[in-house]
């Protein structure tokens, strides 16, 4: 993209503007509750919007547009798969984790809740929560991060490097300087932003398409795509696309074991305006997925038209499918236009990273720190809290420094780990009264653990011919090489580790003892009615 100084000013102004609520939320957050859960006094639009667009990460701009242009309609499974996690985790747990946190002794992070969940004073189950959501944590912040260099270094061309260091520099200051407050509002404004591009650039991009169907052929004949693009069931190759359909409707499974989301159903003033809430995120959620999905598939259309062939070409120069968004919003608009359009790929990098750090920092602080040196005052606490966030911006930013990372393939990985090690048990904890803290923690284990193993240890060997180019020996012949269980099967990791966990908390369940009063007396104390946000 061609430097513009119309679009430096749109960045401007909007990297202005959620400083200052940074600065207006760091004066109001006295505590541990306000700065990690705002004083549990959310409205409706604020917990609506701020969860979908801490859980919308760069990857609905970026990732979902990318994957849909290369690979056709079978990569919407996903989108599938997490309108549906969206609506079922408003409607099961929302108001039912709102109540029981705040019957469980004002619990303010999911490991405190946890432990307090089942009665328990060891501090096994905190500190296991607290390195599972450090751990995969890291590894979605750096997603984040690297979907900001992207940004950056497409708008301004600026050095990649250069580029990660000014985008994590501005999501950390306001999240060291506001806390949960900050994040909040600034979802509410980053999450409008991001509803109103992606709705605007498919709209242009169809106005600017005459013939869908010769456009179509047109990128058919060019060998773009398969006669399959289409199709919501079959593979570019012509093939049911079975592990595709599990795979992505897997991901909606996530959403049971997000904290940076489940947080959001922790703070909302009232359980009583979940509904509204449910209302407003559904249509959120099911308007941006698809407005994403339809970036890819115009894009697709758009670009093959012969006479947006010079744009084709310049788009295949840039090697990065990832970038249809940004490309088509800054060929297509009026500068000044494409800036703020530009600016919500900015908005929901930000959104999600700025959660994810303070959800880190809250679980480093309140189930780390805190364990270790008890008597710690608030404000010492709120430093730590702040210190760490640094920390893990630090770390994460390490991590993104790979140029060549994929901000989709970042955040798989992530979103499998959190999903399948905490969604069993949150599940589990709000309506099992059987379950017990052992097999909570056994839980936890499983799920991260089997994401790990199923991403990453090529457990699996196979054979394959290989011709001298390829092969380790310079020769042709047949070599046998280890595959991972997710390369193997095709099947995304969250599946098959969220199921294993499920067996895990049941099996240790059943063998450990558990008070069956208390456990009464908690799940009747979380049935009776809020007044004000308190239970009576």
């Amino acid at each position: 993209m061609e430097f513009n100084i119309f679009t430096v000013i749109a960045f401007g102004l909007y990297a202005l503007i959620i400083l200052g609520i940074g600065i207006w939320s760091f004066r109001r957050s006295k505590n541990m509750n306000d700065y990690f859960l705002g004083g549990r006094q959310l409205g409706s639009w604020t917990t609506a919007i701020s969860a979908q667009a801490s859980d919308m990460s760069g990857w609905l701009l970026m990732g979902l547009p990318g994957s849909i242009l290369v690979g056709g309609l079978t990569q919407s499974w996903i989108a599938i798969g997490l309108f549906i996690g969206t609506y079922l985790n408003w409607r099961i747990c929302a108001s039912r984790l709102r109540k029981m946190s705040y019957a469980a002794g004002d619990a303010i992070t999911i490991p405190e809740y946890l432990q307090k969940r089942f009665f328990s004073t060891s501090p096994v189950v905190r500190f296991v929560c607290a390195v599972i959501i450090f751990f995969f944590f890291l590894i979605y912040t750096a997603s984040a991060f690297s979907g900001g260099a992207k940004l950056f270094n497409f708008v301004f061309g600026a050095d990649y490097v250069l580029s990660l260091t000014i985008g994590a520099l501005i999501i950390i200051s306001y999240t060291f300087l506001g806390g949960f407050l900050a994040v909040c509002w600034t979802d509410l404004i980053q999450g409008m932003l991001m509803f109103a591009a992606l709705v605007i650039v498919p709209i242009v991009l169809l106005v600017k398409i005459p013939d869908l169907g010769g456009a179509f052929q047109n990128a058919l004949n060019s060998n773009a795509v398969t006669e399959y693009y289409f199709s919501f069931i079959k593979a570019p190759d012509g093939s049911l696309a079975v592990t595709t359909i599990i795979s992505g409707l897997a991901w909606g499974l996530g959403y049971f074991g997000m904290p940076h989301i489940l947080v959001r159903f922790m703070a909302i003033k009232s359980s009583d305006l979940i509904k509204k809430s449910r209302l407003i995120a559904t249509i959120w959620v099911f308007v941006t997925l698809a407005a994403a999905v339809l970036v890819g598939v115009f894009g697709m259309m758009f670009l093959h038209n012969p006479e947006n062939a010079e744009l084709l070409a310049k788009f295949n120069e840039m090697g990065d499918s990832e970038k249809i968004f940004m490309f088509l919003s800054s060929s297509l608009l009026p500068a000044l236009i494409a800036g703020v359009i530009l600016s919500a790929i900015l908005a929901a990098i930000m959104s999600t990273a700025d959660s994810q750090l303070l959800v880190t920092s809250s679980a480093v602080t309140n189930d780390m720190f805190k364990l270790f040196k008890k008597n710690a005052g608030e404000k010492t606490l709120m430093w730590i809290s702040r210190g760490t966030v640094i920390l893990v911006a630090v770390i994460a930013y390490v991590i993104a420094l790979d140029e060549n990372s994929s901000v989709m393939g970042l955040v798989s990985y992530a979103w499998a780990g959190l999903g399948a090690a905490f969604g069993p048990v949150m599940l589990l904890s709000l309506f099992w009264r059987r379950m017990t803290i052992q097999g909570s923690v056994a839980g936890i284990i499983t799920g991260g653990a089997s994401v790990i193993i199923w991403e990453n240890l090529p457990i699996i060997q196979i054979s394959e011919l290989l011709d001298t180019a390829a092969s380790p020996t310079g020769q042709a012949g047949i070599f046998a090489r280890g595959v991972t269980l997710n390369e193997y099967t095709g099947i995304y990791s969250l599946a098959p580790a969220f199921v294993l966990a499920v067996v895990a908390i049941i099996v240790v369940s059943l063998i450990t003892k558990i008070d069956g009063a208390k456990v009464n007396e908690l799940f009747a104390k979380a049935s009776k009615t809020e007044i004000d946000g308190k239970e009576t």
